[in-house]
């Protein structure tokens, strides 16, 4: 009996083994589908790379979603809504955006590189559009050291 046994655990034995590739692929494409469907959420905050000055008082506004964004880099492009303009257009996209009666409020974002001319040039032209209520400069939360 034991010779048998033993007989039919040597040719169970010597199958060729094979590698079970279903798992891997399951485990794949749910990670496919995962960036897939994240990629779109991850939205590209500005068309120019800014970096803000740090501020110390902190005001949040409640209607970000009614106001326009201006960004300026340190070599002095100047970005609205995420579309790099001129001035010249800045101010007819400024006019299009203005178009009803609501005053706006325009954030202006400008790089800590920034020359400060040039970023109170662009305020002077902000505010000679009509329709624009308030001009605000965008700053970033200085980080808290771990000592306080």
């Amino acid at each position: 009996m034991k010779t048998r046994y033993n007989r039919l655990k040597r040719l169970i034995g010597r199958r060729n083994p094979e590698i079970v590739l279903t798992p891997l692929i399951d485990t794949a494409l749910t990670l496919l589908i995962i960036f897939m469907v994240a990629t779109p959420m991850l939205k590209k905050e500005n068309a120019l790379e800014i970096e803000l000055p740090k501020g110390t008082i902190k005001e949040t506004s409640d209607t970000l979603e009614q106001e326009l964004i201006i960004s300026v880099d340190k070599t002095g492009k100047i970005s609205f809504n995420n579309n790099i303009v001129s001035r010249t257009q800045l101010v007819e996209s400024l006019k299009k955006s203005t178009h009803n009666k609501n005053k706006k409020t325009v954030f202006v974002k400008a790089d800590t590189e920034t020359h400060y001319g040039l970023v109170l040039e662009l305020v002077d032209t902000i505010k000679q559009v009509e329709g624009i209520g308030y001009v605000a400069l965008a700053t970033c939360e200085p980080k808290k050291s771990s000592l306080t």
